[in-house]
């Protein structure tokens, strides 16, 4: 069920003041979203660094001593237990790499599959991209678990099935030529993204993640994705319109200037709220008409203007 049209130009207010509408089966409104742990994730991660300088300082003998960090696949919210094993020991810990991450990846997007995620496109391509590359070293162990990890400046890289769900809900089933990102930081729904539509744009305000994400991509060789630093709160007029925007950062309302800038028959999907957020997709239905429709709750960290 959707929100009666409006007229442009659209008030932020129109959008966010309506009464909260559930979403059709097809958007699978009985599925909600765990919410994401992106506070907890950053606290565990320095205790555990913390932890591991700790055990090294007490070690005065490293030929009969090593620390190891591993992680524990159990749940979204899980820490890395730090493990020491004796040197000569029979069971050594293997080393992260792509080839051994290959069945947890699988294993993610069937759970994936299982959370109510059924467009078999989406899937595929959150199977081809590595989300280890994405991530810092000492989380690569929780790269696969559907949990958010943070990748520096108080930002997160979201959890997987957040991506899958916002993805698959703009898709729509849909052929997308131009796809706008408010958002970019490690790359990683980037690069989701760039599997399923014909151009990517992606916009970040943090410098110093948009050249992490950069070096994130180099590797993979997208060559229909373009990066760009800048305030994403005015998308990008030059190359719009866009026949899908997705937002990795919640506001109190969506801005006017991406509004304008989705194609008629396009979808926006975004985290709106403070404390209590949902996700909202907005459908443009004419030259100034536009729909709501308020799915489930989410957890992103804030939508904020300008650069740094």
């Amino acid at each position: 069920m959707t929100a009666k049209s409006h007229k442009f130009p659209l008030p932020l207010s129109s959008l966010d003041n309506k009464s909260t509408h559930r979403t059709t089966k097809s958007h699978h409104s009985a599925t909600v979203a765990t919410p994401q742990t992106a506070t907890q994730n950053v606290r565990q991660h320095v205790a555990r660094q913390q932890a591991v300088k700790n055990n090294a300082g007490l070690s005065e003998d490293k030929s009969a001593k090593n620390t190891v960090v591993v992680a524990s696949p159990r749940k979204s919210t899980s820490a890395q237990a730090v493990q020491t094993t004796q040197a000569g020991s029979s069971q050594p810990s293997k080393p992260m790499s792509s080839a051994n991450l290959a069945a947890p990846r699988r294993a993610m997007v069937q759970r994936l599959s299982q959370a109510g995620v059924q467009d078999s496109v989406v899937l595929d391509a959150m199977d081809t991209v590595p989300r280890h590359v994405f991530i810092e070293s000492g989380l690569v162990g929780q790269a696969y678990v559907d949990a958010s990890l943070p990748i520096g400046h108080h930002q997160t890289i979201s959890q997987p099935y957040i991506v899958a769900r916002m993805i698959e809900i703009m898709r729509n089933g849909r052929k997308l030529r131009n796809v706008l990102e408010i958002g970019t930081g490690c790359g990683y729904q980037a690069a989701v993204l760039a599997q399923l539509c014909e151009n990517v744009y992606s916009i970040e305000r943090i410098k110093l993640l948009h050249e992490l994400a950069k070096k994130n991509l180099r590797s993979l060789r997208i060559a229909n994705l373009r990066l760009h630093y800048g305030d994403g709160m005015h998308g990008l007029p030059q190359v719009a319109p866009f026949d899908g925007v997705i937002l990795a950062a919640a506001g109190m309302q969506i801005p006017d200037a991406l509004l304008q800038q989705l194609a008629i028959g396009g979808r926006l999907i975004a985290p709106v709220g403070e404390r209590q957020q949902v996700l909202q997709l907005i459908e443009r239905t004419g030259n100034a008409n536009w729909t709501k429709t308020v799915l489930e709750q989410c957890h992103f960290v804030p939508l904020r203007p300008g650069i740094i």
